[in-house]
């Protein structure tokens, strides 16, 4: 595993946090939980060094919560190996939704090539180790329902409405 640094910022809603290697984000979430971010990088939370200087993909995320919302759409991210070719579509799949619309479940299912696995695509969004910059919080229920986010739906629905307002 590659040598991990973690960076936080303050937004509207909580801490963000992200673990890369140099520019390439292996997690992020809104969380000051290295330890949580590290497993989901598959990373030993002890090896992951912490740094209070500021980072490109935090100041994308500062551009995002101020109206940008491309900003984080050229950051990269890197998962880590070992995922099961589908979880990998879906995950780019997921970066193909525009910021200020939804697509379902359902439909990342299609988008990543197997309609039938449904539960496959919430998977991939609820073990999502790069949340806001592979954007699983644009996914919902067919009913239009929240579904869930690692993060909490009040989170999730706050970016929902954040995009809304700035798209």
């Amino acid at each position: 595993m590659t040598d991990l640094t973690a960076h936080q910022t303050a937004t509207a809603l909580g801490p963000f946090t992200v673990l890369v290697a140099g520019d390439v984000v292996y997690a992020a979430g809104f969380t000051d939980s290295v330890e949580q971010l590290a497993r989901l990088a598959d990373a030993e939370p002890g090896s992951v060094a912490v740094s209070a200087d500021d980072h490109s993909a935090l100041a994308a995320v500062r551009k995002y919560f101020d109206g940008d919302l491309s900003a984080i759409d050229e950051v990269t991210t890197k998962e880590r190996p070992g995922f099961a070719p589908f979880r990998t579509a879906a995950r780019q799949a997921l970066r193909e939704i525009p910021a200020g619309t939804t697509a379902t479940y359902t439909q990342l299912a299609a988008a990543a090539g197997n309609p039938r696995a449904i539960r496959a695509a919430g998977s991939a969004c609820a073990t999502n180790p790069t949340a806001l910059f592979v954007p699983c919080h644009r996914v919902v229920r067919t009913d239009g329902t929240l579904g869930g986010f690692l993060y909490g739906l009040d989170i999730k629905q706050a970016l929902l409405d954040h995009e809304a307002k700035c798209a």
